[in-house]
């Protein structure tokens, strides 16, 4: 007798972590999982040592610390207008656990959740485990455009949420103001609810912004928003993330949050705090980092022989290994460039259900300019380019 829920079960590891072992095994520049390097703000780690130092230790409120809520709430208005009162602001041990907050807090057996793949992956088996029924809807390399009609089509009398990631992971697209009229039009019509995964937000390049689809009129008891101090801070071992949402909808996920995490340490939610004060320079700025960082992955990865495909945001470029001749699934080659060449990506078919595009690698490029050269360096001697 197996002993196990089914649904966990039937989950292989995750590709992230698959890939990260093999490029410790085999000595690769891991490209492959998203965390940042060389970009973590010094004077926020020396506050976190502070605060740790002073206290307090014991359980904070399983809603977060006044001052985090109140950091978090004045962001909201700081960035995008929105009044949001820190009551609205709930605090959670990173935005993987915000997320399983909310769908654990919001779905009942037989609602109908509307993704839009490629998608994060721990979306799917929570929703899956709360009883939710997974309706997808794909945006495809190399245009990534929203298909309206498809997504139009799988809404239903059944749809209690959407769930809407941009800055987008894997592809970093970054929806624009008419896509965003045209799902906030549809949440209307069929009285849904969109789960907003927004932990990307101060990472969007070109000269874009941000726009959340709470900042559209009449949206906003309608939205659930997921943030990430990891994200904004580069930071992203440090595990803390937030839901805002007007009270309807804050009520159920703070009841399911109570009984995953509860709480997060106060040390870490005192520095946060802090940080989106006083570090506002540093997220300001941090796009035209990372901006600098893809451009220079982007030239090198042409370099190399692949076609790459534009990236607004996020920590990720796509790219078509197609020109290189490589014939097999982006599987087998992730794991070849991975063994043989000494680079770790991620093949993007992981981020689909069923069949996929095949032919793609998402390579991280909030790497140190030494690993980017590395990395190219490695990739253009293996392709003889």
């Amino acid at each position: 007798m197996v002993h196990a829920n089914s649904i966990f079960a039937a989950c292989g590891t995750t590709i992230f972590e698959t890939m990260s072992r093999l490029a410790n095994a085999s000595g690769a520049i891991n490209l492959g999982q998203g965390f940042p390097e060389g970009l973590e703000p010094a004077a926020l780690i020396e506050r976190l040592a502070q605060a740790d130092r002073s206290g307090p230790h014991q359980y904070p409120s399983m809603m977060g610390t006044p001052n985090l809520r109140a950091a978090v709430a004045a962001h909201e208005m700081r960035e995008y207008g929105i009044q949001t009162d820190p009551a609205q602001v709930m605090v959670t041990s990173g935005a993987t656990e915000a997320l399983a907050a909310c769908f654990f807090g919001l779905i009942e057996p037989g609602d109908e959740v509307v993704l839009i793949e490629p998608l994060y992956d721990s979306y799917l088996p929570i929703i899956r485990r709360a009883g939710g029924i997974p309706k997808l809807v794909r945006v495809s390399p190399p245009e990534w455009r929203l298909p309206r009609e498809e997504l139009a089509a799988a809404f239903s009398p059944r749809t209690k949420l959407l769930v809407l990631n941009s800055p987008t992971n894997p592809c970093g697209k970054v929806y624009d103001a008419d896509d965003l009229a045209f799902i906030a039009a549809l949440l209307e019509q069929h009285d849904a609810v969109a789960m907003c995964d927004e932990v990307y937000e101060h990472l969007v390049y070109d000269g874009r912004r941000h726009r959340p689809l709470r900042s559209l009129p009449g949206m906003g008891g309608r939205i659930v928003k997921i943030g990430s101090a990891g994200k904004i801070f580069s930071l992203t071992g440090w595990k803390v993330g937030w839901v805002v949402a007007e009270a309807e909808l804050l009520t159920p996920v703070a009841k399911a949050h109570q009984f995953l995490t509860f709480t997060t340490p106060p040390a870490l939610q005192e520095t946060v705090a802090w940080g989106l004060e006083h570090q506002r320079d540093y997220y300001d700025g941090l796009a035209a980092v990372l901006e600098k960082r893809r451009d220079r992955l982007a030239a090198g990865l042409v370099q190399a022989g692949f076609g790459v495909l534009p990236a607004e945001g996020s920590y990720f470029l796509t790219a078509d290994f197609r020109p290189l001749g490589f014939d097999g699934s982006d599987v087998e080659f992730c794991r070849m460039i991975t063994e043989k060449a000494g680079v770790a990506a991620i093949p993007v078919s992981a981020f689909y259900q069923g069949e996929a595009p095949a032919h793609f690698a998402r390579f991280c490029f909030a790497k140190t300019d030494g690993a980017i050269d590395g990395a190219v360096e490695r990739l253009v001697g293996f392709f003889n380019v």
